[in-house]
């Protein structure tokens, strides 16, 4: 059974782990409000139950899933034009890996494919 004492304990620890992953805090409070809230209807108020559980986790998914949800279309590349992709971001993130395999993947599909490196601090990018 779970009690709100232990909701408002359970939300904290989320909270927390969001917080030092960096999320964003408005997104925090979100997320906390809305389980509260489904919690609070789907028990009357009364914040015990068996099934508040999978509500709870259920509730922290699809808010999670909501959050990194985008409602932009997905850029479909068009053939025999020039189609640009642009890495970036810190040094050791994996860009050159993930060039590669993006290029290969879309080599497999037949597509023709240049790699360019425009790293000016690392030779070891130059592939």
């Amino acid at each position: 059974m779970i009690d709100e004492a232990t909701l408002n304990e359970l939300l904290t620890e989320i909270a927390s782990a969001l917080l030092s992953s960096d999320v964003n805090i408005k997104y925090i409070a979100k997320l906390r409000d809305a389980v509260k809230t489904k919690a609070a209807l789907q028990m009357g108020g009364d914040l015990a139950g068996a099934n508040l559980r999978k509500l709870i986790t259920s509730t922290v998914v699809e808010e999670l899933t909501q959050m990194l949800s985008s409602h932009n279309k997905a850029y479909e590349f068009v053939r025999n034009k020039p189609n640009v992709v642009m890495f970036v971001g810190l040094q050791g993130a994996g860009k050159t890996t993930t060039c590669t395999k993006f290029a290969y993947h879309y080599m497999k599909k037949g597509w023709r494919v240049g790699v360019v490196c425009a790293d000016t601090f690392r030779a070891g990018a130059f592939t």
